[in-house]
């Protein structure tokens, strides 16, 4: 494997370019593409490493802008070598969700489509709707889902039928609340059920989400005969309840297809110049049981080249038993073989990947074709509203071209404690929320009693932009990191302070900077005493405010859980021998101060790291004893 990195790019330095493809093997295997600061740019896979790697430098000014970008950044690649194909997509799945290259990412992040989270990292997993995918490893997503109402019904239903934990936290300290008492939990706050009998439970709920409804009934229903023979009566009444729900379930999924003895997935997309969208029908015993939703950037590669990699990303993250025996495409997969081979060797069992050509399963690839053309022309239009705001916004600040990447900023403080900073980005008028970035602000002037936001707007924009100061050789303009606009909230006085850092940076002749003053709304420029002379409902306009928004919603978000995690450390800090690893510990078992004053020595003494001694220190802290003169002298 090569390590050693050069300041030159690849393509600047063909000498080494060639010495460096002599290195890399014909042998299947996974590449890795890295630029001056040792970043990887991309990891990819193929067959025949050399061969893969030597196309993205013959001719690379032909291949797509995207590529063209990251081609020109190379500076070094390496490889591992496996033994087949199938072996190599695996690594690569891997090796993605460990570095997250920026070129990898093909599926964008947009939050449109939300997922199911059943957070199996707890002992009592919590299952519920989310749009942002976390990185826990045992914890487990569905999805993403098209139809949010249908998601929201399914799973309320399911909450109605299988008694599972409603809280995020407990209501009351030292009972159950009202959910327990009408079947609906079976008090996991309590702990009146053991932590493998509610998985027990939960592993059922799952494979509703999984597609496996007809299964899970099955099961339930030799269960309940089962009961009914051993005389169980009120248990064999609980198993049927839950029958006759699961089967309003499926009666609401309407869609019926022919051939209900073979699972299959159909996988389709549409897409314009820019968006690719893409849908994936799930069909279970000849039933629509999901359908999932993805939006690719269609200037990544050619439809069959989306396809491809959208089923590698979604089958990676789903387990064993919910990969189909059948996958029908809407085109010749580029390396429908290997995948195939990869999935195989997951399922246990033989997965065939077919492009139906007429018939029932042409007809259903036809459908999902046009549930995703639906899907493209809402995002045509949403994109179109951007596109106006843009180029609005271009005229209006005299911009050379659209802004792409735009950066917002924003403090937020009381009086100066806990000041805290956020970054906001928007791409293509969209927020990007991958890229947002919190600040604490650690100027020692300001503190409780003395803000400057001058000084922490300067602070933050100093330390955003010091890599690039240090670093004059290092590409700027067209780097995906580089903000073609920049937003300060507020008005001439932190613009100012922001000119003063930038230009000691010497990077304010590359950067697009203006203003957004609170009161009326209005938009400065660097250098210039009075505002830009706008309407406040023009499309540019509302878009800085919308940006200016989400910084001031981020940055009080994350002000306020630094606040009150403050406070919460204050009380728990006055207590002797209670440090930071102890104090974390309490507030984890009891959640809240409140829990942790009502507890009683013995139960604070249950919390590792608290002995008996340091229990009773904590309980006497919150219960002060009256001092015995005064009793004497109130009795008096």
């Amino acid at each position: 494997m090569s390590s050693v990195v050069h300041p030159t790019t690849l393509v600047n330095d063909p000498e080494r370019l060639e010495a460096l493809l002599k290195e890399i093997p014909k042998e299947p295997g996974v590449y890795f593409m890295k630029d001056s600061r040792e970043q990887t740019l991309y990891i990819g896979k193929s067959k025949c490493l050399r061969t893969r790697v030597r196309s993205y430098f013959r001719d690379f000014h032909g291949h797509m802008p995207r590529i063209t970008v990251m081609v020109m950044q190379i500076v070094d690649i390496e490889f591992i070598v496996t033994d087949t194909e199938a072996e190599a997509l695996a690594l690569e799945a891997n090796l993605i969700k460990q570095h997250q290259p920026h070129f990898n990412v093909l599926l964008k992040d947009d939050k449109k489509y939300p997922y199911l989270c059943v957070t199996w990292s707890e002992d009592y997993p919590r299952i519920f709707i989310t749009r942002k995918r976390r990185q826990s490893p045992k914890d487990r997503y569905y999805g993403p889902y098209v139809d949010v109402g249908l998601l929201r019904s399914t799973l309320n239903l399911v909450k109605r039928i299988f008694p599972l934990r409603q809280r995020p936290q407990p209501m009351h300290r030292d009972r159950p609340c009202l959910n327990y008492d009408m079947g609906r939990c079976p008090g996991v706050c309590q702990q009146l059920i053991s932590p493998a009998d509610y998985h027990k439970t939960l592993q059922r709920v799952v494979m509703v989400f999984q597609g496996r409804t007809t299964e899970l009934v099955d099961i339930l229903t030799q269960q309940m005969e089962r009961a009914a023979e051993d005389l169980k009566f009120e248990q064999a009444a609980r198993l049927r309840d839950q029958i006759r729900g699961l089967e309003r379930l499926c009666a609401d999924q309407k869609v019926a297809l022919p051939d209900d003895t073979v699972s299959r997935d159909a996988i389709a997309l549409a897409a314009d110049e820019k968006h690719a969208c893409v849908q994936i029908f799930q069909v279970r015993a000849g039933r629509l049981v999901g359908r999932l939703g993805f939006v690719a950037d269609a200037e990544s590669g050619p439809p069959a080249d989306i396809l491809q990699r959208v089923l590698e990303a979604h089958y990676q993250s789903v387990e064993a038993v919910e990969i189909p025996a059948v996958i029908l495409s809407q085109y010749e997969l580029p390396e429908g073989e290997i995948l195939s081979e990869y999935l195989s060797q997951r399922r246990g069992r033989k997965v065939s990947i077919e492009v139906p050509q007429r018939q029932t399963k042409a007809n259903l690839i036809e459908m999902v074709e046009r549930n995703a053309q639906y899907e493209l022309a809402r995002t045509q239009a949403a994109a179109d509203r951007n596109t106006q705001a843009l180029q609005d916004l271009a005229i209006v600040l005299d911009l050379p071209d659209l802004p792409k990447r735009i950066e917002g900023y924003d403090i937020s403080h009381i009086q100066g404690a806990d000041a805290v900073a956020s970054q906001v980005v928007f791409v293509d008028g969209m927020p990007a929320k991958q890229h947002y970035r919190h600040y604490k602000i650690k100027n020692p002037a300001v503190q409780a009693g003395h803000s400057d936001d001058f000084a922490s707007m300067a602070e933050v924009i100093r330390r955003r932009f010091r890599r690039y100061a240090a670093d004059p050789d290092q590409p700027r303009l067209g780097h995906p990191d580089w903000p073609d606009l920049v937003m300060i909230d507020g008005g001439k006085g932190q613009l100012s302070a922001v000119v003063e850092v930038l230009r000691e940076m010497n990077l304010l002749q590359d950067l697009n900077l203006v203003s957004l003053a609170k009161k009326r709304e209005e938009l400065f420029l660097p250098g210039e005493s009075l505002p830009l002379v706008t309407e406040p409902d023009q499309p540019g306009v509302q878009l800085l405010r919308r940006l200016r928004d989400e910084a001031h919603r981020f940055a009080l978000s994350f002000h306020r859980k630094k606040r009150s995690d403050r406070l919460r450390r204050s009380r728990l800090s006055d207590i002797p021998g209670l440090g930071q690893h102890r104090q974390k510990e309490l507030l984890a078992a009891f959640r809240s101060i409140d829990y942790i004053r009502e507890a009683s020595p013995e139960q604070l003494a249950t919390v590792p790291g608290i002995g008996p001694q340091l229990a009773q220190t904590i309980y006497e802290y919150f219960h002060p004893q009256a001092d015995p003169s005064d009793d004497r002298d109130r009795s008096a």
